[in-house]
């Protein structure tokens, strides 16, 4: 567990932010669905005022994890969403072959 004493990097944690939004944006013009339901479901406002909800509430819960030093919890935001944007980036590459002219 020695990532977990890593520092948090805010900027790491914003730029996968911004990366989330572009790549679930461009995953769903393509034709690919939201696995989150919870995302899925504030898509019903549209898919990017749902996709600025979800993304405020991210950087709430960072800011409620700074303010009570558990720095932690900013660097496991940061896998989870690294991860998250590989996946989106896997959707989009999977998404683009299927269309893609033989």
């Amino acid at each position: 567990m020695r990532f977990l004493k890593q520092r948090p990097s805010l900027s790491v944690f914003i730029f996968l932010q911004i990366l989330d939004v572009l790549t679930t944006l461009i995953g769903l013009r393509l034709g690919a669905g939201e696995a989150s339901v919870f995302v899925a479901r504030l898509m019903h406002l549209g898919p990017l005022p749902g996709l600025m909800i979800s993304k405020i509430l991210a950087v709430m819960l960072v800011l409620i994890a700074l303010r009570f030093r558990q720095p932690r919890v900013v660097v496991l935001a940061n896998y989870w969403f690294a991860a998250l944007v590989t996946w989106n980036l896997a959707l989009i590459f999977s998404q683009a072959w299927r269309i893609l002219p033989a």
